[in-house]
């Protein structure tokens, strides 16, 4: 489960900036205000009549250095002046707008962009930028529009010529993993310490394999990722600051609580690592608790950092409980997107599986009952919000084809299996590459008239894994042909060695290497074939496809597996090597799979 909005969370910078010696004044309630519009192709057709350029301000709602932009930069008299004499501005709550969000993904937020009327780039800026230095760059645009040095030529994307990463290329692939592991600090990447789920996830899988190295990694991430979890409400922190895991950003992400859910439901599977399972607990019990509503049972967005807008909040979230609540509750981001419910949903199925809460499961159902009324395109596709401005978005229809498909992981509903299989034919229908090997859109729709739809790689990772799987679960090779197009674009040497590594090297092993894959053969009725199918939840691993077939069933979900009768129910293995015999009894299943984990 990949998420493009979560590269760009993690680039959120902590500006820790002179915001104190330019407080705003009160005399600024008299100045003249600013007047932002939505991103649409408008705003540059006004530009070309007025003689001005576009800036954008894309930032994020739960963003602390988003708001400390508007109460500082967006209030001085001097930025005012020039933005209201030659700017037109257009503000995007990056949540909103999957297609902009990752198209400046690596700029973090808050990113400001300023455009010549005609679409084309001139400045990208990352961050909170303080009234003098916004003020200069303003200036300067003005006297001199032409592209300054962060406008980069997009890099020639040369597509592989197949889906096969080469043996050089690969190599390279895994010594980029392998470096990206911050030893002194125990944690992926360097400058913030996260929890980053396809990080931990490829070094679970080396660990069951007995890679003892990878096994300490993992370990230690996921131990050091606890500080980062609210000791009062629960719920992971975006991430920490300074290199280590002490100085948390105190905003909590949906997409950041669904990691925490699925790495930890996924070690806890691995080790029985009590820590493990507290911590997805402890972040099942916040999402309860905040950022799901109610009466419909689908999650919001996310919980602001600031209980003011850009406010020091550190002390806030030193309080307990009680002292928290009488100070009020830092704002939550009501709206209510099918990608983040998709991501939300297919976590919760992971923490059911090994937990056997059945809340969790209850709460997934829910949520995808809902979304699917309410957010369901005509031919299996969904839309982002109640209305999408530009989309349909890849994202959304992606997510929650991974939630239905896990859904039917942990429970046998063929309904959910038919809801995934709608998915990826609405995917191949509306999102396919332009030219082979390019890689599945973010959208068909333009971002503006000056930029053409691109893809983007977390969400063809996603895509990979997410059609690889399906493509064992109905036995049509379509699904297949779907991850090898995707895979090819990941294949190529511009896109393999972006970092971080460990999404490639997940997608390449999802699309050669069938997964485990679980059959209980037996009614649903009859005890042993439950408890087996127990068995198989507890020790779930990241690539595992579990069925549940019912002898009697006259229109079972096809399959290139032929099983034997038999006169009570079981449970058969299979690697992409051979299947077991079948196993009777439920507790010799876990150490079947983890056998079978290791020649796999």
């Amino acid at each position: 489960m990949t998420r493009t909005n979560h590269a760009a969370a993690r680039l959120c910078l902590f500006l820790a900036l002179i915001v104190s010696a330019i407080a705003p004044s009160p005399a600024r309630a008299h100045q003249p205000t600013l007047h932002w519009q939505p991103w649409s192709d408008a705003a540059f057709t006004t530009a070309r009549q007025q003689h001005k350029f576009v800036l954008l301000d894309l930032e994020a709602v739960w963003c602390h250095w988003c708001h400390v932009m508007d109460d500082v930069t967006y209030r001085d008299p001097t930025v005012i002046r020039l933005l209201n004499e030659k700017y037109i501005l257009v503000k995007v709550d990056q949540d909103s707008r999957p297609d902009i969000s990752n198209r400046y993904q690596d700029y973090g937020w808050p990113a400001t962009v300023v455009f010549a009327a005609d679409g084309s780039e001139i400045v990208k800026r990352q961050g909170f930028l303080q009234p003098r230095l916004m003020a200069s760059m303003l200036k300067a645009i003005i006297d001199d529009p032409s592209p300054g040095p962060s406008i980069e030529r997009e890099a020639a994307l040369h597509p592989a010529a197949d889906a096969t990463i080469a043996p050089a290329l690969l190599t390279r692939i895994h010594t980029s993993y392998d470096a990206q592991y911050d030893q002194p600090n125990s944690g992926w990447g360097f400058v913030h310490k996260y929890l980053d789920e396809e990080s931990v996830e490829y070094a679970l899988r080396l660990s069951a394999r007995n890679n003892t190295l990878y096994t300490k990694r993992a370990t230690d991430t996921l131990h050091n990722a606890t500080l980062l979890l609210d000791p009062v409400w629960g719920g992971a922190y975006q991430y920490s600051v300074s290199g280590d895991w002490r100085e948390p950003h105190f905003e909590k992400l949906i997409s950041i609580q669904a990691s925490y859910l699925r790495e930890y439901s996924l070690a806890y599977a691995q080790t029985h690592n009590p820590e493990d399972l507290a911590a997805a607990q402890s972040v099942h019990h916040y999402v309860h608790t905040f950022l799901t509503d109610a009466p419909t049972g689908v999650f919001f967005v996310s919980q602001d950092a600031d209980l003011h807008d850009g406010e020091d909040n550190e002390p806030y979230f030193k309080l307990d409980d009680r002292g928290r609540r009488a100070q009020g509750i830092p704002r939550i981001d009501k709206h209510v997107y099918a990608r983040e419910n998709g991501w939300t949903i297919a976590a919760l199925c992971q923490l059911y599986a090994v937990s056997g809460d059945t809340s969790a499961l209850t709460e997934a159902r829910r949520a995808a009952n809902w979304i699917t009324i309410h957010r369901t395109i005509p031919g299996g596709g969904f839309r982002h919000d109640d209305a999408d401005p530009a989309g349909p978005y890849l994202g959304d229809t992606l997510a929650m084809g991974q939630a239905y498909l896990a859904l039917y992981n942990v429970t046998g509903d063929r309904n959910d299996l038919t809801a995934a299989t709608a998915a990826a034919k609405f995917i191949a229908a509306h999102f396919a590459p332009t030219k082979p090997g390019t890689g599945f859109l973010t959208s068909p729709t333009r971002t503006d008239a000056a930029y053409r739809p691109h893809p983007d790689r977390d969400e063809n990772v996603a895509l990979v894994r997410f059609t690889s799987l399906l493509s064992v679960a109905t036995a049509d090779p379509t699904y297949h042909q779907m991850a090898a197009e995707a895979m090819r674009y990941l294949a190529s040497s511009t896109i393999a060695l972006q970092p971080l590594s460990a999404g490639t090297l997940l997608a390449y092993e999802d699309f050669t290497q069938d997964p485990l894959h679980i059959t209980i053969l037996g009614p649903s009725s009859d005890q042993q074939a439950v408890a087996l199918h127990t068995a198989a939840l507890r020790s779930l691993t990241s690539h595992e496809l579990i069925e549940w077939r019912d002898p009697t069933d006259r229109n079972p979900v096809p399959t290139a597996v032929t099983y034997p009768p038999l006169k009570q129910s079981a449970l058969f293995l299979c690697t992409a090597r051979a299947c077991s015999s079948p196993i009777f009894k439920p507790e010799e299943v876990a150490a079947k799979i983890h056998k079978a984990q290791l020649s796999n």
